[in-house]
Formats: C-alpha cells, structure tokens, sequence
C-alpha cells in the first residue's frame, strides 16, 4: 500500500470518529509500516501493511488505535 493511499483512508477514518486536524503519513523504517500523526494530538499511531492489505485493516488500526489512547 502506498503512502497517499494510507493518508487517504487515515483522513477518512479520523473524520468518521470526529477528529477534524491535519494528519501527516510518513514511512517507517520498516518497508510497509506508516506513522500517522494528528495535528494537536498526542496520539501515536502506527500502520502496518503489505501489498495484500485492504482499506479495512488500515482503518481498523487506526480505529483501534486512536481510541486505545483517547
């Protein structure tokens, strides 16, 4: 998966819970994993995918993820 597309479903999935910031994607060292982070947010949110990955599992992280820390 690559970085616009998991940009895309992360600004998707965060305005579905109510978050309205820029979010910023940027790669990992490691190839397939993505750091999302949250203007004005302390959140850390970390991304992992590989080519079979579908929109869901990356929202699902997000999901997850977001909520585990707020």
């Amino acid at each position: 998966m690559e970085q616009h597309e998991v940009e895309r479903i992360a600004r998707a999935t965060l305005k579905e819970l109510g978050v309205a910031a820029n979010v910023k994607v940027i790669a990992d060292q490691n190839p397939g994993q993505w750091r999302v982070e949250i203007e004005g947010s302390h959140a850390r949110i970390k991304v992992r995918c590989s080519q079979g990955s579908t929109p869901q599992w990356v929202r699902a992280q997000i999901f997850e993820q977001y909520l585990a820390q707020n």
